[in-house]
């Protein structure tokens, strides 16, 4: 039987580079290779798509800051559609299926995923608009608020309002009261991230997230648990059992320390220990999440438990989740009995069926 190539897509200009090499390293390793012939291809921080090998993967162990993409490696180009200004060995072709591990900007938020659809490639995770969607929190939440699903109060500072007047620009700040917590709207991984306890830090607190992005979420702090749920399929999305996460860090927080370098920063608990009607209601929306996005493919749809009066809270979408040793989208998976492998290969099959549609559709389309 003739195998099908996947591209393994990772590394990228965000600031979550290196959780995304680690993540191709288990994308890789869980890879059926009876069905399937990877090709591993590195985004480095310039932006340069190159030819990498396995051993790029397993370079480094523990802190993801220690990985780095090989600077001599071949670059990329396409079969057709596309092309980058450099020659590749292996050029991508529209039978192949290419994996995106990349998280964060130029990656997650539908740049690459557009690219992709020009090419004619099939390609694992949601389509253009829900990948960008995904990725804008402010967008997201406001859409969803639209869908009639809850989310937590929030405010938005842009980088222009802000350069111009940053007193001004956090003036009405203080109806969501304190502590609240400030983001970077397009990143993820709690990277530029601060929790501002007081007035007197909140300056400086998006001055950091605009190190990251152009626009920046403030968000009222909720007293709550921390609730995920994974999401599965195209049409017919599937929800896993839901995961609590346990933070155990010194910040207080789900903080990028507590999630990939403190090896004791966090604990899950998969199922979560939750009453069923809950662990139900949390399924249900994220599927309601996910379609009102407008995802496929897969998405980690993450919520607030408030301790008090147990209302659920949709916090954020990850249109392409972590796949590291320790993300909780494969583990959700693999606790409602789906493992790893199977999951990857549900993944490709699913990216294929995505594109056998759009094909479908375009010999519908007579000339004018």
């Amino acid at each position: 039987m003739k195998k099908t190539r996947v591209i393994i897509l990772f590394g990228g200009r965000s600031a979550e580079h290196e959780v995304s090499l680690l993540s191709a390293r288990n994308i890789v390793n869980a890879l059926d290779r009876e069905r399937f012939e990877p090709v591993l291809v590195g985004i480095d921080k310039l932006g340069h798509w190159r030819r990498e090998s396995e051993r790029t993967l397993e370079a480094a162990k523990g802190d993801p800051r220690l990985l780095a993409l090989n600077a001599n490696a071949p670059a990329v180009t396409f079969e057709q559609g596309l092309s980058l200004p450099e020659r590749l060995d292996v050029a991508m072709g529209t039978d192949d299926v290419v994996f995106p591990a990349l998280h964060g900007t130029y990656g997650e938020d539908g740049t690459v995923q557009g690219m992709l659809e020009l090419a004619g490639v099939a390609y694992v995770g949601a389509g253009v608009l829900g990948s960008a969607v995904g990725m804008d929190k402010d967008v997201a939440k406001r859409l969803l608020r639209e869908a009639g699903l809850p989310v937590v109060d929030f405010q938005i500072v842009t980088a222009a309002a802000f350069r111009a007047d940053p007193r001004a620009a956090v003036a009405r700040v203080g109806e969501l009261g304190y502590p609240l917590f400030v983001k970077p709207a397009n990143a993820g991984s709690s990277v530029g991230v601060s929790r501002v306890k007081e007035p007197g830090a909140l300056e400086a607190a998006v001055r950091e997230a605009l190190r990251f992005d152009r626009k920046v979420l403030l968000e009222r702090a909720v007293d709550a648990r921390e609730i995920e749920c994974a999401v599965l399929g195209n049409d017919d999305p599937k929800a896993s059992v839901p995961s609590e996460i346990v933070v155990s860090h010194k910040d207080g927080w789900y903080s990028y320390d507590a999630k990939y370098v403190d090896p004791n920063g966090a604990s899950w608990s998969c199922p979560a220990q939750i009453p069923p009607n809950v662990a139900a209601h949390v399924q249900d929306l994220s599927i309601a999440t996910f379609r009102a996005l407008e995802l496929t493919g897969m998405a980690r749809v993450d919520f607030f438990l408030d301790r008090k009066t147990h209302t659920l809270y949709v916090n954020e979408v990850n249109t392409i989740p972590g796949f590291t040793a320790g993300s909780m989208y494969p583990k959700m998976w693999e606790a409602s009995g789906l493992p790893l492998r199977d999951l990857v290969t549900q993944l490709i099959e699913l990216a294929i069926e995505r594109r056998d549609a759009r094909r479908a559709l375009s010999t519908n389309v007579s000339p004018a």
